[in-house]
């Protein structure tokens, strides 16, 4: 089989997620792209407001995209100790799942990449797990990386 000249990871800057990442590097190596993508959610008004109360101007630091921003600088750093050559990230706001489906058709993806912290707690066996829902979803390969050991 060839290899994959397009993958897809997701983090939210998690040790976990930096491992899936680190796998995902690996993968791509030297000859794919490799797309880290981040979901964020947009503070609420009292969040923005405390922010500034407290920062004044510094504020854009932790508000709007500025934390998943930082957790993709992060992520790049990991992906380039692991191997990876050609890095791009994205911060997308939204869910994680539509986040990285919706990256991963865009760019076009051949792998997608997640972490898993496994679904052994009541609200993980509720409501699901962004592996299996990506897993379930995705029109490209996945590849979900045991995080937990």
């Amino acid at each position: 089989m060839p290899p994959y000249r397009s993958v897809v990871v997701g983090t939210d800057g998690s040790p976990p997620s930096m491992r899936a990442v680190a796998r995902a590097a690996e993968v791509a190596g030297d000859s794919a792209e490799l797309v880290i993508v981040c979901a964020y959610h947009p503070n609420s008004g009292r969040d923005v407001e405390r922010a500034r109360d407290e920062m004044g101007e510094e504020a854009f630091q932790v508000v709007g995209s500025a934390p998943a921003e930082e957790r993709l600088r992060t992520a790049t750093e990991h992906a380039r100790a692991a191997g990876a050559r050609l890095v791009d990230t994205v911060a997308v706001l939204g869910s994680p799942v539509e986040s990285l489906l919706d990256v991963a058709e865009r760019r076009p993806a051949e792998l997608l990449v997640v972490g898993s912290r496994g679904l052994n707690t009541v609200k993980g066996r509720i409501l699901g797990s962004v592996p299996s829902e990506i897993s379930r979803r995705s029109e490209c390969d996945v590849l979900v990386v045991r995080t937990t050991r």
